[in-house]
């Protein structure tokens, strides 16, 4: 008996599955310049960050990086282009005007006393009291339970939150500094150079601490000079050099060794080879 051909299944087109978009921007730029007198430190830069995304901003010494942060962070008001916070256009004049809309940026020197506390840190300016009049008081207990509990939330588990901040390792400080702006209200983080002090094990500390304020829905601008720390964390990717843009990545759209080869100079890092080559 011979047994029945296999009918072949039904080759019906199933639906088209849309592509996936990305989230609409809470912090833009474009075109976004800024002159100091006759000097023109960035001229037409144009980059963007969602929610849940991580812009990595690269460049050398010298890229417009720090100016790039200061127009971000409403240290200084840009001198052309446009701003957009949350899909309104803004020209900060002042850092409190970015922060109370949601921007926080995290410093190279963290601006931290080394010698208080960790939960002194956490709350730094903004001291929680608790009675009134003459039996105000600092909420101590309060604090510290606070600082625990958002630590924690952001996988820090620290032995004490009682002992000075200087004790703890960079990459400790970096992420308790990431973890306060988190717990104040911050929709988007700007970090400069994070990682730049680090070792490779405390660098690979703050770079997953990045991807959990990612993943809790934050927007990232991870400032770096270094490509192998951006492109692991990075959706986007804008490259700076000598204050214009050598373009905006998605990261589908750049491989690390093109990154680096952008930032070396490409043709004149190529050429100095050549010239510094034996005879």
């Amino acid at each position: 008996m011979t047994p029945e051909p296999i009918q072949p299944l039904p080759t019906e087109p199933g639906p088209i599955q849309p592509l996936p978009t990305r989230p609409k921007p809470i912090l833009a730029v474009r075109d976004i310049g800024k002159s100091y007198g006759a000097v023109r430190a960035l001229q037409g830069v144009s980059a963007s960050v969602g929610a849940g995304e991580v812009l990595c901003v690269l460049g050398d010494n010298g890229a417009g990086k720090s100016t790039f942060i200061k127009i971000l962070a409403g240290a200084h008001p840009h001198s052309e282009g446009t701003l957009l916070a949350f899909g309104t256009e803004r020209r900060f004049t002042h850092p409190r005007e970015a922060l109370d809309l949601g921007i926080a940026t995290v410093y190279q020197d963290l601006a931290v006393v080394g010698l208080m506390p960790v939960w002194r840190n956490f709350f730094l300016a903004a001291e929680r009291t608790r009675g009134r009049g003459p039996l105000r008081r600092l909420d101590v207990a309060g604090m510290r339970a606070t600082t625990k509990r958002e630590l924690a939330r952001m996988g820090i588990d620290l032995r004490d939150v009682d002992q000075p901040i200087g004790t703890l390792s960079g990459g400790e400080r970096q992420s308790v500094a990431i973890a306060r702006a988190v717990y104040f209200g911050a929709k988007v983080v700007i970090l400069d150079e994070p990682t730049s002090a680090l070792g490779v094990k405390q660098a690979g500390v703050v770079l997953s601490y990045i991807a959990r304020a990612r993943d809790r829905g934050l927007g990232v601008v991870f400032i770096t000079h270094n490509p192998h720390h951006a492109y692991p964390v990075g959706d986007r990717f804008l490259l700076l050099q000598r204050g214009r843009s050598l373009g905006d990545f998605a990261k589908s759209e750049i491989t690390i060794d093109e990154m680096t080869a952008l930032m070396a100079g490409g043709p004149e890092l190529e050429a100095l080879a050549h010239e510094l080559e034996r005879r």
